[in-house]
């Protein structure tokens, strides 16, 4: 709804066109979270709620799912992943993300999960021999506990990594070997 992009030469805004139709405190509260960046916005957190019916919903692109990598089927490890922790009760579909070259990328995702599709998509650049089985299973077991636990609304905000999330991946057998790999891995 706000993208705020800092460049050499200033800044750079981008407003939904909902944004249109705001009140002079809307418009100081939007100004100083442009200069800050942080801090409690609870009138644009109210407008967009208000809102919702003027955002467009997207048509979902059509959805071509490719589980086999060069080195690493997701297909057979998310099964493997959905029997041993969620009883094989989720539904999600697994597909490799697409690959995007030449892109700039501060942080990098390596798994999401689309309530929309019920679909995982894991990032490419993990379909290497030098990532372990273990790591994908993580990142797939990751994904799979938002298919399984949705996220909640506390104080108007959304919190997809509740308490109870972060409690249930520290059950990840290897969880602490994984960590442990992704933080002294070099592809990231």
């Amino acid at each position: 709804m706000i993208s705020v992009r800092q460049k050499e030469d200033g800044i750079t805004v981008r407003l939904h066109r909902m944004f249109l139709q705001a009140d002079d405190a809307l418009i100081r509260e939007i100004a100083s979270f442009i200069r800050r960046r942080r801090g409690r916005t609870p009138l644009i957190g109210a407008f967009i709620r208000q809102q919702r019916g003027a955002i467009r919903k997207r048509e979902p692109r059509s959805l071509i799912l490719i589980p086999r990598g060069k080195h690493h089927d997701l297909g057979g490890l998310a099964e493997s992943v959905n029997r041993e922790y969620f009883a094989g009760k989720i539904t999600a579909s697994i597909t490799w993300g697409a690959i995007r070259r030449g892109r700039h990328v501060r942080r990098r995702t390596l798994g999401s999960y689309s309530i929309q599709t019920d679909t995982i998509r894991i990032n490419r650049v993990l379909d290497r021999k030098t990532v372990p089985c273990y790591f994908i299973r993580f990142i797939i077991y990751h994904e799979m506990l938002h298919a399984d636990i949705r996220c909640e609304e506390r104080s108007g905000r959304r919190s997809i990594h509740s308490v109870e999330f972060r409690r249930r991946e520290k059950m990840f057998r290897e969880y602490a070997q994984a960590l442990s790999w992704e933080k002294d891995c070099a592809i990231f």
